[in-house]
């Protein structure tokens, strides 16, 4: 099994940077605009995600499951891209010297692939956009995302 993961300050308070991952309007203002569904221990939110043009480029749903750790944000992938069905979505938050840190997880991909390689890189942008929303209110969620390759 193969793991994505990143590290991130964010200097506000792990209660905003929790509020960023765990509501709608907080996940539309930072990955994708087009975010719905129930954000609850076992809901499952879908997110759809366009080019600048309208086009529907894919749709992800994520189950929420329920966090190890008090604060912390989990999902299981259950629709879309057949690479991510069965992988696993992590948010750790903790509070260090006035930031709060972000370990990020995107865990149990079956194979290292080139479009692992794709996503951990989009994961840095849209992390980046999550820190952006959460320190100015706002973020830059897709389709306005940071594109980085012929894939977006």
């Amino acid at each position: 099994m193969v793991d994505i993961i990143h590290r991130i300050g964010i200097k506000a308070p792990a209660t905003e940077v929790h509020a960023a991952l765990s509501s709608l309007q907080g996940l539309a203002n930072w990955w994708t605009e087009e975010v719905q569904g129930n954000v609850g221990i076992g809901g499952s939110i879908e997110f759809r995600f366009r080019s600048e043009t309208g086009e529907l480029k894919g749709t992800i749903v994520m189950e929420v499951r329920e966090p190890e750790v008090p604060g912390d944000v989990r999902w299981r992938c259950v629709g879309g891209l057949d690479e991510w069905i069965g992988t696993d979505v992590t948010f750790q938050l903790s509070e260090q010297d006035g930031q709060t840190i972000l370990l990020f997880g995107h865990r149990n991909w079956r194979e290292a692939i080139e479009f692992t390689s794709h996503c951990s890189m989009k994961w840095a942008t849209f992390l980046l956009s999550l820190r952006e929303y959460v320190e100015t209110g706002k973020g830059r969620p897709s389709p306005r995302d940071l594109k980085i390759d012929n894939w977006n």
